[in-house]
């Protein structure tokens, strides 16, 4: 019986998806040591990321592949607009700015929208991260910093899907049926360790600004 590619490449890229979720800034913010404004570091990267991310989705709305992992009412911007917004304030766009980090991950998620499985590699990467062990991240930093819905967590929010489970399920459904030879399968999976690997180091990066700021 032939291996769905979706458990495939789950079980190819499980290390690098569990060297991110351990990284040291994570593991900070989850215990409750960084204040609201550091917090507030990740919410900015998250925002030039998902802006890069979700400009390419729309470009691709048409593509006969790529087009099948375009959601519309997964997108992230408005969200995480409201997040910082509360956070940092109206003025918050001043207060934000790409990290050297950021913008080789921007500049990576762009460099592959002409290619569709690389546009899929890093949706795969942030939006089954965030449907996932987002959702646990998200109800600790409501009990850390008392966040509601109407910002400081939205970005973690998906009100516009009816069922979390039902739209993963979906989407591991659509990657199974991506016709890909086995050349394009080991070049996409390598990809996805790439996306894990650029958005550790984004994390990495905001550690280090942290600590230097103690």
């Amino acid at each position: 019986m032939t291996t769905p590619f979706s458990e495939t490449l789950r079980n190819a890229t499980w290390g690098d998806h569990q060297s991110a979720e351990s990284e040291g800034y994570l593991s900070e913010l989850m215990a409750g040591r960084l204040t609201e404004h550091e917090y507030g570091e990740m919410v900015a990267q998250h925002y030039f990321a998902y802006v890069a991310l979700d400009g390419v989705s729309r470009s691709l709305a048409g593509h006969p592949v790529a087009g099948d992992f375009v959601f519309p009412e997964l997108y992230r911007e408005p969200a995480l607009e409201r997040d910082l917004s509360t956070i940092y304030g109206p003025s918050w766009r001043e207060r934000i700015a790409p990290s050297k980090s950021t913008r080789t991950l921007v500049a990576r998620i762009q460099q592959v929208a002409d290619w569709p499985c690389g546009y899929i590699a890093h949706h795969y990467t942030r939006y089954l991260g965030d449907l996932s062990g987002g959702q646990f991240i998200r109800m600790e930093l409501q009990k850390i910093y008392g966040y509601g819905r109407g910002g400081g967590v939205d970005f973690y929010f998906f009100d516009a899907l009816e069922s979390i489970p039902r739209f993963k399920n979906e989407y591991r459904s659509r990657l199974d049926a991506l016709d890909l030879d086995e050349r394009e399968r080991r070049r996409m999976i390598r990809e996805v360790k790439l996306a894990y690997q650029l958005n550790t180091e984004v994390l990495t990066e905001l550690l280090r600004s942290v600590r230097t700021a103690a």
